[in-house]
C-alpha cells in the first residue's frame, strides 16, 4: 500500500501522463483520481484549485522533466549539430514507443486549455525554459547571445511543428527532416 504522503505526487505524476496523452478536456476528474490511486476527496484536498490547478502543476512538472532531458541530450553530444539531431531522434523514439500518443506534453494541454490563464502561464513557462536550455547551450558552444536566442526560438518552433505533423501522420519523417535542417543550422560558421 502506498504511503499517504505519496498521494499528491502520485496524482501529479498520473495527471501529467493523462494530460500528455489525452489533453485537458478529455481527462475527467474521476479518471485523475483513479489513476493516482487516491480517495475521491483527495483531489481538492491536495489541489484546492481543482482540475485547473492540477493541470497547471502537471504541465510544470512535465516541462521541468523535458528541460532536464533536453539539457542532458544537448550536453552529451560532441557538437551542436549532433546535439540537436539527438534531441529529435529521442522525440521520434518516444513517439514510436507510444504508438504516436506522446507528442509534446505542453502542446497537448496548451491547445486544449488555452482559455485558462493559470494553465496558459504554466505552458508558457515550460516553453520558455526549453528555449532557455537551448540558447544557454548554444552560448556555451560559442554562438553569440542574440544568434543563440534566435536559433533557440527557431529550433523550438520547428520541433513543435514537426512533433505535431509526426503525431498526426503517424510518421517520424517530419522530425527527421527538421533534424537535418537544424543540424546544418546549428553547425557554427567558420
Amino acid at each position: 500500500m502506498a504511503r499517504r504522503t505519496d498521494t499528491r505526487q502520485r496524482m501529479l505524476d498520473s495527471a501529467a501522463d493523462l494530460f500528455h496523452t489525452q489533453g485537458y478536456h478529455a481527462t475527467g476528474l474521476n479518471q485523475l483520481v483513479n489513476a493516482g490511486g487516491a480517495p475521491k476527496g483527495s483531489l481538492y484536498f491536495h489541489f484546492p484549485g481543482g482540475k485547473e490547478q492540477l493541470a497547471a502543476e502537471a504541465v510544470t512538472l512535465s516541462g521541468e522533466r523535458v528541460a532536464v532531458q533536453l539539457r542532458d541530450l544537448l550536453h552529451a553530444a560532441p557538437d551542436p549539430g549532433t546535439a540537436i539531431v539527438s534531441v529529435l531522434e529521442a522525440l521520434a523514439h518516444n513517439l514510436i514507443e507510444s504508438d504516436f500518443r506522446r507528442g509534446c506534453p505542453i502542446a497537448t494541454v496548451a491547445v486544449d486549455a488555452g482559455e485558462s490563464a493559470v494553465i496558459r502561464d504554466a505552458c508558457a513557462s515550460g516553453y520558455t525554459s526549453w528555449r532557455d536550455v537551448i540558447a544557454d547551450y548554444l552560448v556555451r558552444e560559442g554562438f553569440p547571445d542574440q544568434r543563440a536566442a534566435s536559433l533557440a526560438v527557431l529550433a523550438l518552433s520547428a520541433i513543435e511543428g514537426a512533433l505535431l505533423l509526426a503525431k498526426t501522420q503517424h510518421d517520424v519523417a517530419p522530425l527527421r527532416t527538421v533534424a537535418e535542417y537544424l543540424r546544418t543550422t546549428f553547425t557554427k560558421e567558420t
